[in-house]
């Protein structure tokens, strides 16, 4: 169960990136792995293969304090996408955060 769990958490984050690129807050996978010193064969293969389990926890922190991604939503898939509480990113399209 906790594996699965994982997967889950691992397939929001990237659905998470889809979901910010399309809001126009990321310009796509390129600019997060420049920006945040990731690696983007690890990035792009853990996409792939979320069962790989070289997913980084910080990852999820990134989205959670730079661009407004609900914790609730990342960890569970319950609630918003953005968080209720404080100012969305100057950069998110306050109309995306409807849905």
């Amino acid at each position: 169960m906790a594996i699965q769990q994982t997967i889950d958490i691992v397939n929001r984050f990237y659905s998470a990136i889809d979901h910010l690129t399309n809001d126009g807050a990321l310009h796509g996978t390129a600019t997060f792995t420049k920006r945040y010193g990731i690696d983007r064969r690890n990035f792009v293969l853990q996409r792939r293969q979320p069962e790989r389990m070289q997913f980084q926890a910080g990852w999820l922190t990134i989205l959670v304090d730079d661009f407004g991604v609900s914790p609730d939503w990342l960890l569970t898939g319950n609630g918003d996408f953005y968080r209720k509480i404080g100012k969305l990113p100057a950069n998110i399209n306050k109309a995306s955060s409807q849905g």
